[in-house]
């Protein structure tokens, strides 16, 4: 049984995270440089930005985890440390400076960057707050760090949970960050996973595949996919459970508890896409494969016009069935049923491919709740998938025109 628990990265046992304003970041009231430290060495995996063009922390991270194994993160906002002449540079120092403050070697430190591309990292701050920051280590420290790695994001986000795996209970926290420049195949995302379940790095890494196949490359805010993009899962295996090495009822157990992290932090991410936005959740059912159920539901929550005619409450339905129909799946909209979830109720918007008009209550309570959450039954299979986007209204313009200015303003509301 998968139960919600506290402590975010730090839940797992063993591990320890901190956050801190260093001066990378203008406004000094936002936290800027994060690191999350195990008390022993973990198996690592990892996934990437599908972009041609990638990061340098990202050419860092992948040698230093080529032997499956890692012990710290360490993670800076503001700047992205990418297309500069020094950038490999900078993100191996910023490994070595954490390691030196860890008692570890370089080389189990994992290294992320976010923020604007194009501009030289300034290791300064880094290295003259990389002591205190390790000194801050704590079991408490995960909404910190959560904070340090935002960007233009409104909320921290972070979660855990417990499962039971070969009858013994282990526990697994993530957190993320993500907002502006968000699309299928990571997209400017940030996630590190933390457990103690015992499981090798191989089915560490297969179920990390399996998992962000479902979730983070099925959110999509405005169809940009970014450059530094990666999601980490540390095990440090101390819950003590027999070693899961293959794809077993406790393999099961486990890909399960990250699939419910991985989603809660996939759905906060899209939900956090701009300013006044509100999640547009898309499950697609009844498809003859998960294929056609997948492109269905990516279609619409990656409309901009329907992402438009939500955002500002114009509930334009036929945008709906045009983009379910566009994907070149196998689809019968003859067959196809569509309807929002809304106050408890059923709201039907097409049955067998024709417009049903709404009544101006039904309106009025499809924009009450805190998302949109609409179902398109296909009727002509078992296959089912499901897809995260949000509104876009101006505001979403305002705060990504302005983001390279954002750290000089106002503190960023967490």
């Amino acid at each position: 049984m998968i139960k919600k628990i506290n402590g975010g990265v730090c839940a797992a046992r063993g591990f320890t995270a901190a956050g801190m304003h260093t001066g990378l970041s203008r406004n000094p009231g936002k936290y800027d440089l994060g690191l999350i430290y195990c008390t022993v060495p973990c198996r690592a995996a990892a996934v990437y930005t599908d972009n041609k063009l990638k990061g340098a922390p990202i050419a860092v991270t992948k040698r230093h985890i080529a032997n499956g194994t890692a012990r710290a993160v360490i993670c800076n906002s503001t700047n992205a440390n990418t297309c500069t002449p020094d950038g490999e540079e900078k993100s191996e120092l910023m490994c070595t400076l954490a390691a030196e403050a860890l008692g570890i070697a370089p080389d189990d430190v994992i290294c992320a960057s976010t923020g604007v591309i194009g501009k030289t990292l300034n290791i300064v701050p880094i290295r003259e707050n990389i002591g205190a920051l390790a000194e801050k280590l704590s079991d408490k420290g995960s909404a910190d760090c959560a904070y340090a790695i935002m960007t233009t994001d409104r909320i921290i986000k972070e979660t855990a949970v417990s499962f039971t795996a070969g009858g013994t209970v282990c526990r697994i926290g993530g957190i993320a960050k993500g907002s502006g420049m968000i699309h299928p195949n990571m997209a400017t995302v940030l996630c590190f996973i933390t457990t103690d379940c015992n499981i090798s790095a191989e089915m560490l890494q297969a179920a990390l595949n399996d998992i962000t196949r479902v979730t983070f490359n099925r959110v999509s805010v405005d169809g940009d996919t970014s450059t530094n993009d990666m999601a980490v899962v540390l095990s440090d295996g101390l819950a003590g459970n027999d070693m899961i090495s293959s794809r077993d009822e406790d393999f099961r157990s486990f890909t399960q508890a990250l699939h419910r992290v991985m989603r809660y932090l996939s759905r906060e991410i899209a939900a956090d896409g701009d300013t006044d936005a509100k999640l547009i959740e898309c499950i697609c059912t009844g498809a003859d494969d998960e294929l056609s159920a997948e492109k269905t539901a990516k279609a619409v929550i990656c409309s901009d016009s329907i992402k438009i005619a939500f955002g500002s409450e114009n509930a334009d339905t036929g945008r709906i069935i045009a983009a379910a129909g566009s994907t070149g799946a196998d689809i019968d909209i003859t067959k196809t049923d569509i309807f929002i979830k809304a106050g408890g109720r059923r709201i039907y918007l097409f049955r067998q491919g024709k417009r049903r008009i709404i009544s101006e209550e039904d309106r009025d309570r499809i924009f009450a709740e805190d998302g949109i959450s609409m179902v398109i039954d296909l009727h002509s299979g078992t296959a089912q998938a499901e897809a995260w986007g949000c509104t876009l209204t101006e505001n979403y313009i305002k705060v990504n025109g302005d983001y390279r200015h954002v750290h000089s303003k106002k503190d960023t509301k967490i």
